[in-house]
């Protein structure tokens, strides 16, 4: 028996802000959408272009409070071949939101606080 990642969720509260900031800081485009016949939901998935795995974004008419998070501890995480250049657009976008220079990675907040990992490409295989 054998598993492989297809995606992860995350519900957000303004889908289309989500979107933009994925597309914008991450590269990441809308592969499929999926809308409630009642209108209650709506279904995104984002792709980086290279995996199968996908970003599932999920929005929901009836919420309106912003989502509990705990402590941030769950986290999606991606590798850039270029971590100087991303590290600028991320800098000039005010979304870092944590460094750690000593294992040499940061942090970004997405528009409903879920934290994104940049891992510089010659650092993901040590890790």
């Amino acid at each position: 028996m054998k598993f492989t990642f297809a995606h992860n969720n995350i519900s957000v509260l303004d889908l289309e802000k989500s979107i933009a900031f994925y597309k914008e800081n991450l590269g990441l485009i809308e592969t499929r959408r999926k809308k409630a016949e009642d209108g209650s939901y709506i279904i995104v998935f984002l792709s980086d272009g290279e995996t199968v795995h996908k970003l599932e974004l999920t929005w929901y008419s009836q919420w309106q409070e912003p989502y509990k998070l705990g402590d941030n501890e769950i986290h999606l995480a991606f590798i850039v071949d270029d971590y100087e250049a991303a590290y600028a657009l991320h800098k000039k976008n005010g979304c870092i939101c944590y460094e750690n220079e000593k294992m040499g990675i940061y942090f970004i907040s997405d528009p409903d606080g879920f934290w994104v990992e940049i891992i510089p490409a010659d650092r993901s295989a040590r890790k």
